[in-house]
């Protein structure tokens, strides 16, 4: 048996910590370190963290100034002793079976990475999100050809980004955490699996294996306006093609590109749905930025998503007109899925 290290860290999540933490502790695969890293919260998150070490021996805790969730998980890494690597977010929870289906699909081979599933636990519903590449083993080889050259820049991706819902061995994680800015606040799971990704030479595509409930708070998310969003793309951007061009992923500049526009999307629906003063001036120029005029102009979308080609079309041909289309055809969209 191997040791897997689970690293969470906590941040403001009170209401849901002792679910997420009960949810590991009681998982059938008993090998476990569980690493809490207190990220300085302000909330009882760090007296909830002490009282878990003190009822099971296997909970380690890290309290530190706050920093961000990727120093923070970092700092856990940094802790941590395990051969493998799995995270989970506070809020979050995990099925018992969850790491044992996971270390029975690794090989011990040293730069692998199992994939599973997961449920989006919203107010009325919940769902299972099954990643689009089919279930299976992929080696090396096959990995180059069916995977690496169309990670980032696509509507879905064959294989979700995020750090949760894996096990990484752990060198795939040291080994890449050069590539992390903790300054990089949204998105900032691809600093870490996107580079992991690329060094894999085993990857498997569990079938099914829901087991992973992540908390989708859809009102918080809908109406938070960030005025550094657009700032923040352009650092995700550049850290992206980075990690690309350095490992020779095919098809880089297509990539890099493509994911340009898409996270573009992101900063056009901020600034629509925020509703602040100057949204419009502040939407003009985010669609006449030169680099982004140059990824639309040199990389073109494929878009099956209505809400998408919306987006994609106000891009390509921005105005005031369409500016005030958009900003209606959202609040319908939004009022809709309340």
């Amino acid at each position: 048996m191997k040791k897997v290290s689970v690293i969470v860290t906590v941040y403001r999540t009170q209401q849901w910590l002792d679910r997420c933490v009960d949810s590991i502790v009681k998982q059938s695969y008993r090998d476990l370190e569980i690493v809490l890293v207190d990220d300085g919260s302000p909330d009882e998150c760090p007296a909830l963290c002490d009282a878990w070490a003190g009822r099971d021996a296997r909970v380690r805790v890290l309290h530190k100034k706050n920093g961000g969730l990727m120093a923070a998980w970092m700092d856990g890494v940094g802790i941590s002793s395990g051969a493998y690597l799995c995270f989970v977010d506070s809020d979050d929870w995990i099925d018992p079976c969850m790491i044992e289906e996971m270390v029975a699909a690794a090989s011990g081979s040293g730069r692998e990475i199992i994939c599973g599933n997961y449920v989006q636990e919203e107010k009325n519903r919940s769902f299972c999100v099954i990643q689009p590449m089919a279930p299976g083993v992929y080696g090396k080889e096959e990995l180059r050809g069916q995977l690496f050259g169309k990670l980032l820049g696509q509507e879905r991706r064959p294989v979700t980004l995020s750090r949760c819902m894996k096990l990484f061995s752990r060198e795939l994680i040291e080994e890449n955490m050069r590539f992390c800015d903790p300054r990089i606040v949204m998105g900032e799971d691809v600093n870490i699996s996107l580079p992991a990704i690329l060094s894999a030479e085993r990857i498997v595509l569990l079938p099914e294996a829901c087991h992973y409930h992540y908390l989708f708070l859809r009102d918080s998310m809908a109406h938070r306006y960030d005025p550094k969003l657009m700032e923040n793309i352009d650092a995700l951007c550049r850290a992206a093609e980075k990690i690309l061009r350095e490992k020779e992923a095919p098809d880089w500049e297509a990539q890099a590109g493509r994911e340009r526009i898409w996270l573009t999307f992101l900063a056009m629906k901020n600034e629509v749905r925020g509703k602040r003063p100057g949204w419009r001036e502040r939407l003009a120029g985010i669609c006449k930025d030169a680099r982004v005029r140059e990824a639309v102009e040199t990389y073109p979308l494929s878009i099956e998503a209505m809400e998408n080609r919306i987006l994609y079309f106000t891009l390509k041909h921005p105005n005031r007109i369409l500016f005030v289309w958009l900003f209606a055809l959202f609040w319908v969209y939004d009022k809709r899925r309340r």
